[in-house]
């Protein structure tokens, strides 16, 4: 297997569900003093006040806008100059997995990420020249080995990276935090989001997020 990099602590961003704009900045505000980068769930109509109420919310904190396959070819071109002004730093999936084709010749004033679209090795030859970033999550990708592989092929392509994950325990996003320190942007905060994590569990420290502890390997 290709090698990882030495654990180090990482910085984790902090998610935050699709809502109303005021909902969302409300929940801007309660974490924005722990976490200096935020992603956002959008993917629908009211998307643009939502950013803004954010960015109003948290003025120092990096954004990732999310829109989870939601947009048409015609949001991306009207939204993303928008979102280039309120200071978002990433964008991810914006159109439907399999319509990559469509930004082929599309210049992003915004960097865009591949998520949904991306999965393996197999995925990069069509995210080349369509994405900037592509956001590997361990739960696509079959596990760690293909992750890291995939990490590397990825990198040699000219591809940055996001590691993120799904809503879970620390037990499965521990594989990923060995990941992380090759990735430009980090979104491990699925522990965070349960009422009730493993124990023993991740560290986290506001947004620095520790390696495991070979305790919680077993």
């Amino acid at each position: 297997m290709l090698g990882l990099p030495t654990p180090v602590p990482v910085r984790t961003a902090f998610t935050l569900s699709l809502d109303t704009p005021e909902a969302m900045a409300k929940a801007a505000t309660a974490v924005a003093p722990s976490f200096g980068l935020i992603k956002l769930k959008i993917a629908g109509a009211g998307d643009l006040e939502r950013v803004a109420a954010v960015r109003q919310a948290a003025p120092r904190a990096r954004l990732i806008a999310d829109a989870n396959e939601g947009w048409s070819l015609d949001d991306l071109h009207r939204l993303t100059p928008k979102l280039a002004k309120l200071g978002v730093a990433l964008i991810e999936q914006p159109l439907k997995a399999g319509e990559d084709e469509a930004l082929l010749d599309f210049k992003s004033p915004v960097p865009l990420c591949a998520d949904e679209s991306c999965h393996t090795r197999a995925d990069l030859p069509r995210l080349v020249g369509r994405y900037s970033h592509i956001n590997i999550k361990l739960d696509k990708a079959g596990g760690l080995t293909e992750a890291v592989a995939l990490a590397h092929e990825a990198l040699a392509s000219g591809l940055k990276l996001m590691v993120g994950c799904m809503v879970s325990t620390s037990l499965s996003i521990a594989p990923a935090v060995l990941l992380a320190p090759l990735a430009e942007f980090v979104d491990l905060d699925g522990p965070l989001l349960l009422e009730r994590d493993r124990a023993p569990g991740l560290t986290y420290c506001g947004d620095e997020l520790f390696p495991p502890e070979a305790k919680l390997w077993g």
